[in-house]
């Protein structure tokens, strides 16, 4: 497997620093695991370069308006969980939840727990519901004894959609199994402060407002809800990395990509790339990130639901929020 160190050792050999066979300093390594991450971050804000969606689901509390997204459990209202359980090899065994709901997507904090360990993959967890007991898969390999853990989504630079699944029953029986799913309208601040009744009672939110801050982020729903699984749609931030013997799992062609930008972004650093070099490394680095790009580009949105879908005109169960009156 791919580790940060390998695509540190190739950028610097590509740009004449180590020849053939030899390894980088510890201070040299450093440097440029700095420069990698700074890379990294700068490709978080590149639309087509995030490969894809983190999903953040959560289950909405009764009477609750604000929630926090970011890695403080300690903050109210804070959207995570807190479960007992082990980690084997890249396995998680959830045996207990405390509070919250168990996602794919989030990073987990805990005695024991490597930095940057996040879960990657449902296994016998993922069943009816999104916190069920079970077995989840993880970005990477340790061993961890039965301990109380705490699961936290990244926070999103932004919300690009959002729906809400309400579970419909009958004498306490689902009618359908999952529920129903209700789009939610995701709010700018212009729109949000334009609602006059920000405390107004309703079954479930019709609309949201997202406020990112430094690591934690505010999201505000509108109305005041009363039941609902939130499923927020955001683009994935890359994970920086820890250490240079980190792992590097991205999907095809994002290797070879952050080597040749990495030694794009090194060789003001060192100086010893001569003008052919300079001029393949830029060329070979803009045809990665180009590839990449192309294959990230999704089809042009042509239709969508109706504004009307979110305000409570069309048929669903938002006629409560104006009684039933046409307007």
């Amino acid at each position: 497997m791919t580790t940060a160190i390998d695509i540190i050792s190739r950028a610097l050999k590509d740009i004449g620093a180590l020849e053939a066979g030899e390894t980088p300093t510890p201070d040299a390594a450093t440097d440029a695991l700095d420069m990698l991450n700074d890379l990294l971050d700068q490709w978080s804000n590149e639309d087509q370069i995030v490969f894809n969606f983190t999903e953040i689901i959560f289950p909405i509390v009764q009477g609750q308006t604000q929630y926090t997204i970011g890695p403080n459990p300690s903050t109210a209202n804070f959207i995570g969980a807190s479960f007992t359980g082990s980690i084997s090899g890249n396995i998680l065994t959830v045996t207990g939840i405390n509070s919250g709901a168990v996602a794919q997507g989030q990073t987990l904090s805990g005695t024991g727990i490597a930095s940057g360990t996040k879960i990657t993959q449902f296994l016998t967890g993922a069943g009816g519901n999104i916190n069920e007991q079970g077995t989840y898969q993880l970005n990477n390999y340790q061993s961890v004894s039965s301990t109380t853990i705490t699961a936290y989504y990244q926070k999103p630079l932004s919300i690009n959609s959002a729906f809400v699944r309400i579970n419909t029953t009958s004498n306490g029986q689902p009618i359908l199994n999952g529920g129903l799913d209700y789009p939610v309208s995701v709010l700018s601040l212009q729109e949000y402060e334009l609602i006059g009744l920000k405390t107004l009672n309703g079954p479930w939110p019709k609309a949201l407002y997202f406020n990112p801050g430094e690591d934690s982020g505010n999201l505000f729903v509108w109305p005041n809800p009363s039941q609902g699984e939130m499923h927020l749609f955001a683009d994935t931030v890359f994970s920086r990395y820890e250490t240079i013997t980190a792992p590097v799992v991205l999907p095809q062609g994002y290797s070879m990509a952050l080597r040749w930008c990495l030694a794009e972004r090194l060789m003001p650093m060192y100086g010893k790339a001569s003008q052919t070099q300079i001029s393949m490394i830029m060329k070979f680095a803009a045809q990665a990130k180009a590839t990449l790009k192309r294959t990230n580009m999704g089809p042009q949105q042509v239709a969508q639901y109706a504004d009307a879908l979110l305000v409570g005109r069309a048929k669903d169960a938002g006629w409560i929020l104006s009684g039933g009156f046409l307007r």
